[in-house]
């Protein structure tokens, strides 16, 4: 007898391998250590190996083509045909040369942009259109890895990203006008889309899946219609298919649900019900007559074990609006964004062990929960799932009831520096007696090959806890003596100690917990290993005073310490799920405000918090931006408002689509912060040039690190003087970007000479000009 599968369904599946074996092909692949075949061989083994592990699962909806050698997005672009004319492709099927160079560059032209996918930590490659481009079917992708799956004996749902969702994710390509519409395109993009649709049909699939994520944003009704007229086109070539159109990360605003549910040629909808849980009152008030409910209780974003109780009820009362026979058990969206097996946790104690689930162990879920519902439930499995919540629960490694009550203190009252921030730029420059334009870096100078083994040794205990100190204090005395060398105003210790900015303080915090193997892919090969929060947090003892007061007392010079601020501590990390993301970043921020003045007292007068991930954080839809960035600067200014008007704050972010959220940069009152710009120079000092006044210091980057490129000085000089345009010169700062890490000394050297040269330059062009 063959067992009935159950209905359940997985959105999508990690793609790197439970050891990243993709990223490790990929990399040898790029170097020309393997072939195109050695990296298609280590693809077609870990697609087999999910597909036959959803299978014997029991997974009866396995998605097909959610794997790609680098994005999701660049695969829909290959099979549209939209190749940017610079790649030089003309026709056929694009290989991997061309698909690798619009994702990375190559030796003549530079990558597509890359931005994040929606407000996750994963980046897509930007699809650039316009008027001109010319689709055609030119990637077979998603109609040959359901034939590859089939020919293994799993028969799988295609994943396509929709039509709609692709243009409203793509940009106008340089040179179109701003105001290209995108969704202009559709008559010509729905023609390929027909060819696959119809070719998947032909190779024998009942199942197709159109992923239309874009539906949860604040979209206006022409953006709407898009969708009805869309798939009205698509009707006739959908018949004959069961069609899931999925959307995932958040509410599906009432108006969009009324658009999506009465789409011409579509049987299911899928929603993400962890993130959506107004979503649940819209299916509740109205489901359309015989059509299929994809319900996302089990989350994709996530690390933590499903409550299977309260999902089985959630479910339970969606079977009474859809009808038994119509509901069907998913993930709140695709499993990319989690780690891949807990079986590889060999270090995690048991208790935390079992209160998680990666993406293997999600399949697990799912599987148990649909077949609960059918009346075959799992007992054991249950028992032991509601014994594991019962011990996150009652854990007295949780619970800290000191950090609760100063977390809930502060919800009343301001935080905020006591005199403004003029007056304390003021009394900041008395005591630190800086330049003009002063110089400084973000922070993290390169890690050699040799720093790295050190750290990694003295981890494994091989290096004695004095050798090891006694190395680091060596590469503070190279970096303190190479910044003094170079005439730097404000120096930093180079962070030879750190091995990733947020993991660095996690791993001296309390409430923190850290994977062996937790790696979620962040774009292209690249991965994160993200910290898992999972109790109140707070700092047993200091974490850098130690390292930066021995870096002051190298030099007379200011000395910056270096933090990472809360919003992108909780940011970067699984965040525990049992109470509200603003109450854990309250608790960290408490943690960095012990550090921030621990600093202050061990003599550090600069004390730069970064807060790289502020931006990103920002919810999808706009009725939740006000609340976020209230709490997320709120955050920020609880970790300095305890200091002296001499002390000197710096913050520094990353991207720069601040346009939007300059007023609450303006609310952090940091005395000074960097960004990371020059790749959109324009985007951000329009700003200023609207008229936003910003009387705090500024240190928009003049060189983009992310490149080995090294800058003239000329180069340097210009685009100062552009910022001197709109930007007051008593608080204008010359900076690159970012850290340095990344970077090799051979290109930090002379970059930086040639920022100073170009700061110095300019000093004695404002001063002659008095």
């Amino acid at each position: 007898l063959k067992e009935i599968k159950m209905a359940s369904h997985i959105v999508g599946y990690p793609r790197m391998g439970p050891k990243r074996e993709l990223k490790f092909a990929l990399e040898s692949f790029w170097d020309g250590k393997s072939t195109a075949e050695d990296l298609q061989k280590v693809s077609a083994d870990l697609r087999a190996n999910i597909w036959k592990q959803m299978s014997e699962a029991g997974t009866k909806y396995i998605p097909s083509n959610t794997f790609a050698h680098y994005d999701q997005v660049l695969d829909t672009t290959a099979m549209l045909g939209a190749v940017p004319p610079r790649y030089g492709y003309t026709s056929g099927e694009i290989g991997l040369d061309v698909y690798f160079s619009m994702a990375r560059g190559n030796a003549s032209v530079p990558a597509m942009e890359m931005t994040k996918w929606f407000d996750t930590n994963y980046h897509y490659i930007v699809p650039e259109l316009g008027p001109d481009v010319k689709f055609s079917y030119a990637s077979h992708k998603a109609v040959n890895e359901y034939k590859e799956a089939k020919a293994l004996g799993v028969d799988t749902v295609p994943v396509l990203v929709g039509p709609v969702s692709y243009l409203l994710l793509s940009k106008a390509a340089k040179g179109v006008e701003k105001s290209f519409d995108l969704l202009s395109l559709l008559p010509k993009i729905l023609p390929v889309y027909k060819e696959v649709i119809t070719e998947l049909k032909a190779a024998g699939a009942t199942w197709i899946q159109l992923d239309e994520p874009v539906l949860v944003m604040d979209l206006e009704g022409h953006k709407l219609q898009a969708f009805t007229g869309a798939y009205a086109e698509l009707e006739s070539t959908l018949s004959g298919l069961n069609v899931l159109v999925e959307t995932y990360f958040a509410d599906i605003p009432a108006e969009a649900y009324k658009t999506l549910t009465s789409l011409k040629g579509v049987t299911a909808f899928g929603f993400d019900l962890v993130r959506g849980t107004k979503t649940l009152d819209l299916v509740k008030a109205g489901f359309p007559e015989g059509k299929y409910l994809f319900a996302g209780v089990v989350d994709g974003r996530n690390i933590w074990a499903n409550d299977f109780a309260a999902s089985l009820s959630t479910l339970e009362a969606l079977e009474g609006v859809v009808g038994k026979d119509k509901l069907v058990v998913s993930t709140s969206c695709s499993l990319l964004h989690t780690a891949v097996d807990l079986v590889n946790e060999t270090k995690l104690d048991d208790e935390i062990k079992s209160w998680l689930a990666f993406a293997a162990q999600k399949i697990v879920e799912v599987n148990a929960l649909a077949k609960a519902l059918a009346g075959q439930k799992d007992e054991a499995l249950f028992s032991a799932n509601a014994a594991a919540l019962a011990s996150r629960r009652s854990s007295p490694r949780v619970t800290n009831e000191g950090v609760q009550k100063a977390a809930a203190a502060l919800k009343g009252s301001d935080h905020r520096r006591a005199t403004n921030v003029s007056a304390r730029l003021d009394a900041q420059q008395k005591k630190l007696n800086l330049p003009i334009l002063p110089t400084t870096t973000i922070g993290s100078f390169p890690q050699t090959v040799e720093l790295r083994r050190v750290r990694r040794e003295y981890k494994a205990k091989k290096v004695s806890e004095e050798d090891y100190v006694k190395a680091m204090k060596e590469e503070i005395k190279k970096v303190v003596d190479l910044q003094e060398e170079l005439d730097i105003d404000v120096l930093v210790h180079g962070e030879p100690e750190r091995n990733d900015m947020v993991e660095y303080f996690g791993e001296q915090l309390s409430g923190f917990a850290f994977t062996a193997n937790g790696w979620v892919q962040s774009y292209g090969s690249r991965c994160v290993k993200p910290p898992v929060i999972y109790g109140d947090v707070s700092r047993p003892k200091a974490m850098t005073v130690f390292w930066s007061a021995m870096a002051q007392s190298m030099t007379s010079r200011p000395m910056k310490g270096m933090l990472t601020g809360p919003v992108t501590i909780l940011n970067w990390s699984f965040v525990r799920n049992d109470q509200p993301r603003h109450e854990t970043c309250y608790q960290i921020a408490l943690a960095i405000k012990d550090e921030v003045e621990d600093l202050e007292k061990g003599g550090i007068n600069v004390i730069q918090i970064d807060e790289a991930a502020l931006r990103e954080g920002l919810p999808l839809r706009k009725s939740e931006h006000a609340f976020y960035l209230d709490w997320a600067v709120h955050s920020f200014r609880i970790t300095n408002c305890g200091v002296q008007d001499t002390t000197q704050i710096h913050t520094h972010m990353c991207y720069s689509h601040f346009n939007d959220i300059i007023h609450s940069i303006i609310d952090m009152d940091a005395d000074v912060i960097t960004i990371e710009n020059s790749r959109s120079d324009e985007k951000l000092l329009s700003v200023f040039r609207e008229g936003v006044k910003y009387g705090a210091g500024i240190g928009p980057g003049v060189y983009d690190i992310h490149s080995p490129r090294i800058p003239s000085s000329e180069e340097i000089a210009d685009r100062v003087n552009k910022m001197l345009a709109v930007l007051e010169q008593n608080i204008l700062w010359v900076n690159p970007d970012c850290g340095l890490k990344t970077r090799k000394y051979t290109e930090v050297k002379p970059a930086l000479k040639n920022m100073v040269d170009a700061a110095k330059l300019i000093r004695s062009q404002l001063a002659s000009a008095k």
